[in-house]
């Protein structure tokens, strides 16, 4: 198969790669050297290899990587500031217990940062909902709950 050359903005930079017209968004990401998208289940159930693109959450497994050409891409490296400080979110889920074996975090950082962009003060149900696409099976979530929670409040007092 003869490959593509496609251009497109991930965490604010710009980037070029070649890939074949079946290669996901999940399999570029990773052959670029992004780890923090997983490959988890590659149907869009677990969350593991979720971006988002043009502001809007993404499963890049389930995204042909052609279909990222002239969009914005952004990953969980591309919440960390460019003095190397942590967003609210990823801090939040340190601070709280949310990470265990670390293979659903990326995945839900995007989730929680989402939600928190369109809603400042979710309730249990909005966070249960928002999160419902992404499995994590170390945690029992209740940690992640309380990050949610707690990146809310440094969020609002912080303009993040």
């Amino acid at each position: 198969m003869s490959k593509k050359t496609i251009s497109f903005t991930l965490n604010g930079k710009p980037v070029t790669m070649e890939v074949e017209p079946r290669t996901t968004l999940l399999r570029a990401l990773r052959d670029y050297g992004v780890t923090s998208v997983k490959r988890g289940c590659e149907e869009g159930e677990c969350g593991t290899c979720t971006v988002i693109m043009d502001g809007k959450l993404q499963k890049s497994c389930m995204v042909l990587a052609q279909e990222a050409e002239g969009r914005e891409v952004m990953t969980a490296e591309g919440l960390v500031s460019k003095d190397g400080k942590l967003h609210p979110v990823q801090q939040a889920f340190i601070e709280e217990g949310a990470i265990q074996c670390g293979f659903c975090t990326p995945g839900m950082v995007l989730a929680v940062y989402d939600l928190l962009k369109r809603n400042p003060n979710p309730t249990d149900q909005e966070m249960k909902v928002a999160l419902s696409g992404n499995l994590c099976r170390c945690t029992g979530y209740e940690g992640i709950f309380r990050a949610v929670r707690k990146a809310a409040k440094m969020m609002s007092c912080c303009g993040a």
